[in-house]
């Protein structure tokens, strides 16, 4: 896989080609920590069966340059979780069928 995810100033990174593909042209994502599993899990705001299965909190996706890399701000969640905040590449999973970002933070 040759796009990426990047903690970076408690920001989560996540590469044009990943953004296109999961949220095409929403601008919003569902977030939540999935402790058992040290996993954050992304998906968009169209995802329903993602707010009944868990509590999340809404992010907006901010542009980060004209490739059209997006940021979600997570701070709160790292800070709230006791996390690592140090910059780093972050291992990932793709779920297509239910367009989920499965991203190991631990």
């Amino acid at each position: 896989m040759s796009a990426k995810i990047t903690l970076k100033s408690a920001h989560i990174y996540i590469d044009n080609e990943l953004i296109t593909s999961i949220f095409g042209a929403i601008h919003y994502a569902y977030v939540t920590y999935v402790k058992e599993q040290g996993t954050i899990l992304i998906t968009p705001v169209s995802s329903q069966w993602f707010v009944k299965m868990y509590k999340p909190t809404q992010f907006l996706l901010k542009s980060r340059n004209l490739k059209g890399d997006k940021t979600i701000a997570i701070r709160e969640m790292l800070i709230d979780n006791d996390l690592d905040m140090a910059d780093r590449d972050l291992a990932y999973e793709i779920i297509k069928k239910t367009n989920l970002i499965k991203v190991q933070i631990l």
